[in-house]
């Protein structure tokens, strides 16, 4: 376990511990406000070109929702308690069917076991580096939709299908109740403005296809092909972004994550500021960076072998072969 004081003066700690209950609540504005200005403009101008902007400029607001809930999971998008909650489910987590306090206890064993047999997130990354043909094949699955549609299938499937003991209109109502009436009012924004159907084009089908492909290579560049072990700068990797790439794949600082990893306390938004001061403190070389995603995935599809299929087979990180 990392001190903050072994790698930070008590000064810079003071600063990247400081939250900010306003800006929290205008990280949530300008997601949505983003969301609805694309929606706006394929509203005005409804063509392929403005579809296709709209469908990744809110996929990947969308996962900006999902790292804002994951925000609010460590308490902070605000310092009241009550209002960091209700921030994090009624307008981050419950419009992409998420649940944060499903999301939370799941999300700190993550924290607590990073990378080792007890981690839930090492089926996500845990068999890189894998074949470029099968990094493809993911990447194409996402990008049409196949993804999305089995994973909110199974989810759907899971809501409709009550354990011994509960009724299933009670069960269904715990997993998805919340999400469906906030989508139902989103639908229903969509229909009493005369566009009902900018809910199924700007944002069933976002969170059907890119926020699907830019998931996934959030979850890719945060843990797949890192050292691992006790060293806690071994734990996760940092991307360094270009603006495009905050735009469409990673926005809110989601590509400082090693830097979460050290200091779990450290809002979103401190993040850039605590690398600066690891890097001024003589750190530079123990952080573990990549030089934009494209690089990313070049360094995560770069060790494979054949397999007795005739097809590739990766050696991944945990010694074990996966397509």
């Amino acid at each position: 376990m990392l001190a903050a004081k072994d790698v930070l003066r008590a000064e810079q700690l003071r600063q990247v511990r400081a939250r900010s209950s306003a800006f929290g609540i205008y990280l949530v504005t300008h997601a949505w406000m983003t969301i609805v200005l694309s929606a706006v403009l394929v509203a005005w101008a409804p063509n392929a070109a403005t579809i296709l902007l709209a469908v990744m400029v809110i996929g990947s607001r969308q996962l900006g929702l999902a790292i804002l809930m994951h925000e609010g999971a460590h308490g902070g998008l605000h310092k009241s308690a009550k209002l960091n909650h209700a921030l994090a489910q009624w307008f981050c987590a419950w419009p992409i069917a998420a649940d944060v306090d499903v999301y939370r206890p799941y999300h700190l064993q993550h924290h607590a076991n990073t990378l080792t047999e007890k981690d839930p997130d090492l089926v996500l990354t845990g068999h890189y580096p894998i074949s470029r043909a099968s990094l493809k094949r993911k990447l194409i699955r996402d990008l049409t939709g196949q993804s999305g549609f089995a994973q909110r299938k199974f989810q759907l499937l899971s809501a409709l299908k009550a354990p011994p003991g509960k009724s299933r209109v009670e069960h269904f109502w715990s997993e998805l109740g919340a999400a469906s009436i906030v989508n139902g009012f989103l639908f229903l924004l969509c229909a009493v403005s005369g566009y009902w159907w900018l809910y199924f084009t700007c944002w069933l089908l976002p969170l059907l296809t890119w926020y699907q492909v830019v998931l996934r290579i959030r979850n890719i560049a945060e843990h797949a092909v890192v050292k691992g072990g006790d060293d806690p700068f071994d734990s996760a990797r940092t991307t360094y972004a270009n603006w495009i790439e905050r735009i469409f794949i990673a926005p809110y600082w989601v590509n400082y994550h090693l830097e979460h990893h050290l200091l779990i306390y450290v809002p979103c938004y401190r993040l850039p500021l605590l690398h600066r001061f690891l890097i001024d403190n003589g750190y530079a070389d123990k952080i573990n960076t990549s030089n934009g995603y494209l690089s990313v995935l070049n360094e995560v599809t770069s060790t494979e072998i054949n397999d007795n299929t005739g097809g590739k087979r990766a050696i991944g990180t945990f010694g074990q072969g996966y397509e």
